[in-house]
């Protein structure tokens, strides 16, 4: 352990335009020890996001789009750049692998990797561009702040909905079978049919989701102030045809 003075004494030499090597033999501290005591006395500025330029695959972005606005986050890491994280329930492997999928065709090259906890997978990417590609990222939770998407996003989004769609559902949503039974001819009779929910806390993601049903024809009603259901017939064929469940 080195007091402050010892720690200020080596910062100087180093502050000099001395190498880390030389300031070690002088003063005996590994150049490991002030390696660390600079970026912590003296942190570097953060690197301002690049710009990426568009998705590399505009249908994929929809997609982790959806998926991002559902359950993801973006957070800064302590030496510049930032990663994106999706979560992703351990029930749904499909889900997994098309959600690492639609990174690596969003951005081609950037590493993905998962990191398992407790009922769920961390599908986690290291960018600098991930801000760049999400402005909606911000501090707090969503629900909590505006979201709204940018010209680009929005006309991605137009280009691709059901891609869109399919990732909000894949985060948010799911495809259930209601049963009810009704009194037909003084006897009851029971009733099957599928339908499919979407939850959100967020006024903003609700908007975009109901916004992106009425592009492609889908009818829809908010069963709640958090929940948007999609049970007629012809609407649900829909879904299926380009959503589907989760697996």
């Amino acid at each position: 352990m080195y007091d402050i003075s010892t720690r200020k004494r080596v910062l100087a030499l180093v502050d000099r335009g001395r190498s880390l090597n030389s300031v070690s033999r002088e003063t005996g501290v590994s150049r490991a020890a002030i390696r660390s005591w600079r970026e912590r006395l003296e942190p570097r500025p953060r690197r301002t996001p690049q710009d990426p330029g568009p998705p590399a695959d505009a249908s994929a972005y929809a997609y982790l789009l959806g998926l991002y606005l559902g359950d993801g986050c973006i957070s800064a890491h302590p030496r510049g750049g930032y990663y994106l994280r999706i979560v992703c329930a351990d029930a749904w492997p499909g889900l997994i692998a098309q959600c690492r999928e639609a990174i690596e065709r969003v951005r081609p090259g950037v590493g993905v990797h998962t990191a398992r906890k407790q009922g769920c997978v961390a599908v986690t990417s290291y960018s600098r561009s991930w801000p760049a590609l999400f402005p909606q990222h911000g501090p707090g939770m969503k629900h909590r702040r505006r979201i709204v998407l940018d010209a680009w996003q929005q006309a991605i989004v137009e280009a691709h909905p059901w891609d869109f769609i399919r990732g909000l559902i894949h985060s948010d949503g799911c495809r259930v079978t209601n049963r009810t039974t009704r009194i037909v001819g003084g006897r009851p009779k029971r009733y099957e049919y599928p339908r499919y929910f979407f939850t959100n806390v967020s006024d903003d993601i609700i908007r975009l989701f109901t916004a992106a049903l009425d592009l492609v024809g889908v009818e829809w009603r908010k069963a709640n102030s958090r929940n948007v259901s999609v049970a007629r017939r012809a609407s649900v064929a829909l879904m299926d045809a380009h959503v589907g469940a989760k697996y």
